[in-house]
């Protein structure tokens, strides 16, 4: 399907949903962005698997990279899109395909006051090994550096700084198998985990403010692992933790909290990522903010903007979707959101 550029940014983003592109089945969007940007003579068009990059090279002072992914959650019974009453339903709407659709338009822009990179990546919504983004960051990060990011993910339109940083650990408790009929000749192990759980219920979480920013952090249980059989006293149990942690922290830091919290316990770091300071208060980014307008806020969550501060650029997440029903079989935008989102972008890269 070609994609027509010239319409307006809620029917492009229409005709983008009707792509369907479910992580691991993009190429047929892919080549469609690809198609429609080739032409472009002010746009250098690059392609790695089904990622698609797309720079101008005017010679300005600075460079923004504008990214959104390309593919979605499963489809669930909710394609092809519809238009209601000013919404439009369908897989991808919100997450994060209506940010798609504005960054195409903003393609269109022979004259931005800043060169422009556009990132279209796929594998966004599955395991981070196979992120399309992260495949650029190692194959060709020279693509995709500049002095500021956005990241077309939803948020409603309002600015959301940075991210937080992830990681879950393990907590093992050792205990003594016996037959539980004779519990009392062992230790078990799954009754051992109390401790843990007592401090997890009195754990006080941190709210600090980075970079102007109040972020909340978490630290919860989320798994537990245990039991042999219905006759055996376990002599292993293990609490799965994870910790949300402020971008004021690394990942190595935020381990190293974790292991304080508890201390005496067997604690092994099992996967993590560091999260990104919202960097606001550079140049580029503060000229963004205040063309968007708004009230910033910190992103209470792990996105991709994590990526490109590893690159050494400051990032922000900034979409019209709408985050809350990301994902779930109503997904839908406004579109008026749409329309908004490619006004104020547009008015930022032409001023």
């Amino acid at each position: 399907m070609r994609l027509d550029l010239a319409q307006d940014v809620g029917a492009l983003t229409a005709q983008l949903v009707d792509i369907e592109s479910v992580s691991g089945a993009e190429k047929a969007l892919a080549d469609a962005v690809e198609e429609a940007l080739d032409p472009l003579p002010h746009l250098t068009v690059l392609r790695d698997g089904d990622a698609v990059v797309a720079r101008t090279d005017l010679g300005r002072a600075e460079r923004v990279v504008i990214a959104g992914h390309i593919d979605t959650v499963p489809v669930a019974g909710n394609l092809p899109s519809r238009v209601e009453d000013g919404v439009l339903y369908g897989c991808g709407t919100s997450d994060m395909k209506s940010g798609v659709a504005v960054q195409l338009k903003l393609c269109l822009l022979t004259e931005p006051n800043r060169d422009l990179t556009f990132v279209f990546y796929d594998c966004e919504e599955i395991e981070a090994e196979r992120s399309g983004l992260l495949r650029l960051t190692r194959t060709h990060p020279e693509w995709i550096t500049g002095d500021f990011a956005v990241v077309m993910e939803p948020t409603d339109g309002l600015i959301e700084g940075g991210c937080q940083g992830t990681l879950r650990a393990e907590i093992t408790v050792k205990g003594v198998r016996a037959h539980s009929a004779r519990s009392w000749e062992g230790v078990n192990a799954i009754h051992g985990i109390a401790p843990v759980l007592e401090i997890l219920g009195r754990y006080e979480a941190r709210r600090p403010v980075v970079d102007g920013l109040r972020f909340r952090e978490g630290l919860n249980a989320v798994g537990v692992r245990g039991g042999v059989a219905g006759n055996v006293i376990p002599d292993e149990c293990v609490v799965t933790v994870n910790y949300r942690f402020a971008p004021d922290r690394t990942l190595e830091e935020a381990f190293a909290h974790v292991q304080e919290v508890f201390d005496g316990f067997d604690v092994r770091l099992t996967d993590g990522v560091p999260g990104a300071r919202p960097g606001l208060t550079h140049p580029v980014a503060a000229a963004f903010a205040a063309a968007i307008g708004g009230t910033p806020r910190a992103k209470l969550g792990w996105t991709d903007v994590a990526r490109f501060s590893a690159l050494g650029m400051p990032a922000v997440n900034c979409g019209p979707g709408n985050p809350d029903i990301a994902h779930t079989a109503g997904e839908n935008v406004s579109l008026a959101k749409i329309v908004e989102s490619e006004r104020r972008m547009t008015a930022w890269l032409a001023e």
